[in-house]
């Protein structure tokens, strides 16, 4: 009986409280839905970074008549670049579309692969595309390229970039990187490394002995900018014959770049294991060749660490390093390095970053800087947006075909192509001291 009537009174209390508060839980829970679509669009907001504004490029130069002639010529490098308004100032958008789309409505130029045999029995590939028109200057002029960490001719952002550039008058040479060929087996015990110049140096010499008359442009992305920047300033003779050098997105010290691709910032640690992954799978399609040649210096062992390894660092020290016989892992990113070189390097160059480039640390982004700052030579580009190797240009949602980074590679090669070809015979295809050289001819630009 009592039992009873406690339970009666706690049904008339609960039914009174929800007489009390009913009328105002439907408006508490539309506050809570209120606050957690906020809640919600904030984080899109932050992680889309809409509200980051566009800009021009921050560009750093010495004050000459080439940067003044460059900037006359090259309005991309001084206007503003608009990435798609939806998700184009994520930096890590960009990097993760270019990673799996590469680029939209990609071209498949033709071109013919040519193998040339190394010394140490390897078998370096590249592809030739045929320019499609004259060049505006009238010479012959061919577009030495070098593409990214693991990449090949048939990755669809080098297609659009060979695609536009023979289309404006360009013959394309690209390196496939050795062991980079899905349907190509190593001939030796050996791929690509970060900082080798052996296969890139196969193919400058070839094209420039299959045509005499061309005039080269180099073009590295990424880690291929490492290595033509490397490759130009290993031997003064490297840069006969060429005009200029364009590299995109490359990282310039692999010794100070470890460091940060073991921290968490920008989710560089998470970049780093997911080209770790992609690094092993394309090492162990080659499992047998770098086994089983006599002078291979891989052993089981090896792959051991190889298929623990959750690290790119893990990896160049366990497999990458051994390629070349270096002691160390300190060493092998020491000696393969551009920052070595680069400042021997006397023809015009282009260094393009990103500011959000999630791989490349704003920490490294000193060295070019520095060096723009000291070399009259070198021009160095920073964008606000762009991610790595992304730079789509759009309005809203959907990107362009053709990339910022496309078109300014092209009209800076353009503009410099032009400036050589009005250089007295004096200057051209080599020594660049342009200035003095002018001043001596009386040649002068207005403005």
């Amino acid at each position: 009986m009592h039992r009873s009537s406690s339970v009666s009174t706690m049904t008339t209390l609960k039914d009174g409280d929800m007489n009390t508060f009913g009328p105002e839980l439907p408006a508490m829970f539309d506050g809570i839905r209120l606050a957690a679509v906020a809640t919600v669009l904030y984080i899109i907001v932050r992680c889309l970074n809409l509200k980051s504004t566009t800009a021009s490029p921050e560009i750093i130069y010495q004050d000459t008549l080439l940067s003044r002639y460059l900037f006359k010529t090259c309005p991309m490098l001084t206007k503003e670049y608009i990435p798609p308004l939806l998700w184009g100032k994520s930096g890590h958008l960009q990097t993760a579309l270019y990673g799996k789309m590469g680029r939209i409505n990609t071209p498949k130029p033709c071109g013919v692969r040519k193998f040339l045999p190394m010394q140490d029995g390897a078998t370096a590939s590249f592809d030739l595309f045929e320019a499609r028109g004259d060049h505006s200057t009238g010479d012959d002029i061919t577009m030495v390229i070098c593409p990214g960490i693991g990449n090949h001719s048939e990755k669809n952002y080098i297609r659009t970039f060979v695609d536009y550039s023979q289309r404006q008058g360009y013959r394309c040479a690209v390196l496939n990187h050795l062991g980079a060929l899905p349907d190509m087996e190593l001939t030796s015990p050996r791929m690509f490394t970060y900082g080798c110049t052996w296969e890139y140096a196969a193919m400058v010499g070839y094209i420039k002995r299959a045509f005499p008359e061309t005039l080269l442009v180099v073009v590295g992305f990424s880690l291929g900018g490492n290595i033509v920047c490397k490759f130009l300033g290993e031997n003064q003779s490297n840069q006969d014959r060429v005009l200029c050098c364009v590299t995109v997105c490359q990282g310039y010290s692999a010794l100070r770049a470890q460091e940060t691709f073991l921290q968490w910032d920008q989710c560089r640690r998470l970049y780093n294991f997911v080209l770790a992954g992609n690094m092993k799978k394309l090492i162990l399609s080659h499992r047998s060749s770098l086994l089983g040649l006599s002078s291979s210096n891989i052993g089981d062992a090896d792959l051991g660490r190889l298929y623990a390894a959750t690290s790119l660092m893990q990896i160049d020290d366990s497999i990458m390093r051994k390629f070349h016989g270096y002691s160390s892992l300190k060493e092998y990113y020491e000696k393969e390095s551009c920052v070595h070189y680069i400042h021997k390097v006397t023809v015009p160059l282009l260094l393009v970053n990103s500011s959000d480039d999630p791989l490349v640390h704003q920490s490294l982004l000193d060295i070019p800087r520095t060096l723009a700052e000291k070399m009259p030579n070198v021009v160095f580009a920073l964008t606000q947006h762009g991610g790595h190797l992304g730079f789509f240009e759009g309005a809203v949602l959907f990107p362009q075909p053709l990339t910022w980074m496309d078109k300014v590679i092209v009209e800076y090669t353009n503009a410099i192509c032009h400036w050589e070809k009005n250089l007295p015979a004096c200057q051209r295809s080599g020594n660049r001291d342009s200035n003095s050289c002018l001043q001596s001819t009386g040649v002068t630009l207005s403005g």
